[in-house]
């Protein structure tokens, strides 16, 4: 009876991977809809222990004030961000052939003239030609996609579809979010209760940790960045600075892109070496920022996910689901995450594992 219950187990846990995968484009607008319950739920908690003088606020209007909330940072954001990040995508594009070629013609000899690399012979401008043929490559493929998809009138009524759905599903799981995993609780068989229960908080601090104050401090790094590189007068400021703030999810990752791209942006635009040493200044202050002011007030010391486990999660999940596998990643690591770190728990505490040589004699 064991075996079979474990074989059921097993063809359970395969046809839900297949099921999920057949339904990735119906699902995707859900996961996304539970992600962004699970971020404003506590928000929406907060709001429904205060009191307007003798009245208390309900759910349901705490859920509207937050939609009302993150509506207006939405409008506010693309009202003045966009027109900028638009700009400077165009600006990207128009000066990257040249930036191709100067990089080519000019960075890399220098570089082999004064740091002595000769074993890096190339040939600049089969090297600049290379560059600009595989830009303008990207470019056409990016446009043709966006040509396709503005052409498709269903990829259009989809995404129609899913703008509409997220926000509605959103309110809803938000407004039953206590009762829907209330409810769940009670499904968990009471003699295991308390142990899946405690599992849960885990999970949830750990990616609680990982997301809303990791989403934070990813938000605030790339502010600073912007900031620090506009008032050195880089052209490109805001793609690079955001970007290096929102890959900062992986520690270290965004900062050795941006101080990189900052880098080579900074001696194209100037031409001098004033400039590249103040953006090592820039970055150098955000890092001191994160690990002194950041981190340990969005984030504090709950536990967070090991940045290996992060790229591995992302990669294997949009491998295996697409969009949808890498929505799910960072859930799914952290419920491994903790699950490892509690069966690595019963483990140190088992026979097993406290069992000496004498003690086997013994028995």
């Amino acid at each position: 009876m064991s075996d079979s219950r474990h074989w059921f187990i097993l063809v359970l846990v395969f046809a839900l991977g297949w099921l999920i995968y057949a339904l990735a484009p119906v699902i995707t607008p859900f996961v996304i809809s539970a992600g962004l319950a699970f971020l404003a739920d506590p928000l929406v908690d907060r709001l429904q222990r205060v009191r307007l003088i003798r009245w208390q606020i309900s759910r349901t209007f705490a859920v509207v004030l937050v939609f009302v909330l993150i509506t207006a940072i939405l409008f506010l954001v693309l009202l003045f961000l966009l027109p900028l990040f638009r700009e400077q995508v165009e600006r990207l594009v128009n000066n990257a052939p040249a930036m191709f070629e100067w990089l080519a013609g000019t960075a890399v000899p220098w570089l082999q003239q004064n740091l002595g690399l000769t074993i890096f012979e190339l040939d600049a401008e089969s090297l600049a030609e290379a560059l600009k043929a595989y830009w303008r490559e990207a470019s056409s493929a990016l446009l043709g996609v966006l040509g396709t998809v503005s052409r498709g009138g269903q990829a259009v009524l989809n995404w129609l579809m899913n703008l509409v759905l997220v926000p509605v599903v959103t309110f809803y799981l938000l407004r039953d979010w206590d009762a829907l995993v209330e409810g769940v609780r009670t499904l968990i068989p009471r003699n295991a209760e308390p142990v899946v229960s405690g599992l849960c908080r885990e999970i949830e601090e750990v990616l609680g940790a990982f997301v809303r104050g990791q989403l934070m401090v990813m938000i605030a790094l790339g502010l600073i960045y912007t900031a620090g590189l506009w008032l050195l007068g880089l052209d490109l400021a805001l793609i690079i600075g955001m970007g290096a703030g929102l890959l900062s999810i992986v520690p270290y990752l965004g900062t050795f892109v941006g101080v990189v791209a900052a880098l080579i942006a900074a001696v194209f635009q100037f031409q001098d070496l004033l400039h590249p040493v103040l953006v090592g200044v820039v970055f150098a202050a955000g890092q001191a920022l994160e690990g002194m002011v950041l981190t340990p007030k969005l984030v504090g010391d709950r536990v967070g996910l090991h940045p290996v486990a992060v790229i591995f999660a992302v990669l294997a999940g949009g491998q295996l689901f697409g969009f949808l596998g890498i929505l799910l990643a960072l859930p799914v690591a952290s419920a491994l995450n903790v699950l490892v770190g509690f069966m690595h728990q019963k483990y140190r505490e088992s026979v097993l594992y406290l069992r000496k040589d004498g003690d086997a004699e013994d028995s």
